[in-house]
């Protein structure tokens, strides 16, 4: 199987929607790399005594609307491309949530399921230190991606925090967000993606006269963005009747107790050996007949193959990029809905944004605060994506990069290119 080139993928979309919003060749030439690239090569001891060497990247693709921003992500198949592709989607999704931030992203390649808890903080360390002041509080704002936690977060900023003198030290605590609430995080933090690709669900629903009670969904990806909109989808009398992560798929058609796969997942680690649910093949999940599916794991997960056998109604992508040029064809010929990703997900970075604000003024807001100002922002941003989508006769994964664009050109036209 040739390699997937993620970054080209996602820069497909921006030569689509920069011919629909005359993007000046200019902007489109800058925006067609990341400005910044750093890879880090750096040394673990490990609790046997011996010393690894891990591979670290952090891409800062554009930051002409704020810092940049964007998660550190901790897995196996962590590359410079995948990373690049991942930056660039964090531009477009700041922009088109109206968020003052840039957009960034990092990594390190490791299997942190194969590292007790002491090796994970020292490979957290070295890889802050390695980044050194290529990160900061007003210049890019890391945040917890797939294998990294609330945990990860504060030894970040601990050790970034502990390179600068004693007088500065609290000001730096928003050099990372999704920390822990002992540790400068934000209410609402944990739960905000799922609740943002939830969101978009509910407005879907509204936009079709779909009425969600007794209706069914199938989510791929158990971590925290597809165990939390179980959750949520749960509230709203939606029964999920298969779900897999990466050690399996696990069907129940009577729908899952929610609240017990999530403990058990929880306290686990994984969904695997849950008893109450149906061991299924991959191709049987993608085949599970529903009303909705959420695609929560990693990159390039529904092609062609897997957008044919899907028999639901609408995908809220949770994931970065989980459907390909080529599953996005089949999808819309077989009329399937996809709300795209840099609109589903965005409640992650969204939240983030909030606990940045609360950091910077020294505040803590309440969890019906914070609630309320993501439902606001992710249902404004839902609707103008969804109005593009229908003035200009595209689909809404293109009416979302074209919203991002015309922001970021906007930008781009009113600052010049300095000098």
């Amino acid at each position: 199987m040739s390699h997937y080139e993620f970054f080209k993928v996602v820069q497909g979309y921006l030569d689509q929607a920069a011919k629909v919003v005359n993007l000046p060749a200019h902007v489109a030439t800058i925006l067609s790399q990341p400005k910044n690239e750093l890879i880090v090569h750096f040394p673990v001891k490990m609790d046997d005594g011996s010393t690894r060497l891990f591979t670290g990247y952090r891409i800062q693709h554009n930051n002409i609307r704020g810092p940049y921003k964007g998660g550190i992500r901790f897995h196996h198949a962590v590359d410079r491309d995948d990373v690049r592709a991942l930056a660039a989607l964090m531009t477009w999704k700041c922009s088109l949530m109206d968020i003052p931030f840039g957009g960034g992203k990092g990594g390190v390649e490791v299997n942190p399921r194969a590292h007790s808890k002491d090796e994970l903080m020292r490979i957290t360390r070295r890889f802050t230190h390695a980044l050194g002041a290529n990160i900061g509080p007003e210049h890019d704002i890391p945040a917890p991606d797939v294998g990294t936690n609330a945990q990860t977060m504060v030894w970040m900023m601990d050790t970034y925090m502990n390179r600068v003198g004693d007088a500065e030290k609290n000001a730096q605590m928003r050099v990372v967000t999704g920390k822990s609430l002992a540790c400068g995080g934000s209410l609402g933090r944990e739960q905000a993606t799922a609740q943002g690709v939830v969101f978009c669900v509910r407005e879907w629903a509204k936009d079709k006269n779909v009425d969600l009670k007794g209706k069914t969904a199938i989510i791929q990806g158990f971590g925290n963005v597809g165990s939390f909109s179980a959750i949520f989808l749960d509230r709203l009398g939606v029964k999920v009747v298969a779900v897999g992560d990466h050690t399996g798929y696990l069907a129940n058609p009577e729908g899952f107790d929610v609240a017990d796969i999530f403990a058990y997942n929880k306290a686990k680690g994984s969904i695997a050996g849950y008893e109450n649910g149906k061991t299924i093949e991959r191709d049987a999940f993608f085949g599970t007949a529903a009303d909705i599916f959420i695609p929560a794991a990693l990159e390039n997960q529904i092609g062609s193959k897997e957008a044919e056998l899907l028999k639901v109604s609408v995908i809220s992508e949770g994931a970065n990029g989980p459907t390909n040029p080529e599953g996005d064809e089949v999808l819309a010929a077989k009329g399937i809905d996809v709300i795209p990703d840099i609109l589903a997900n965005a409640g992650g970075v969204t939240v983030s944004y909030f606990e940045w604000i609360q950091n910077k003024r020294s505040e803590s807001w309440e969890l019906e605060e914070v609630e309320a100002k993501l439902e606001r922002r992710m249902v404004r941003q839902f609707r103008k994506v969804m109005d593009y989508a229908k003035a200009k006769g595209v689909p809404p994964r293109l009416a979302a990069y074209c919203l991002a664009l015309d922001n970021i050109r906007v930008a781009y036209e009113e600052r010049g290119i300095f000098p």
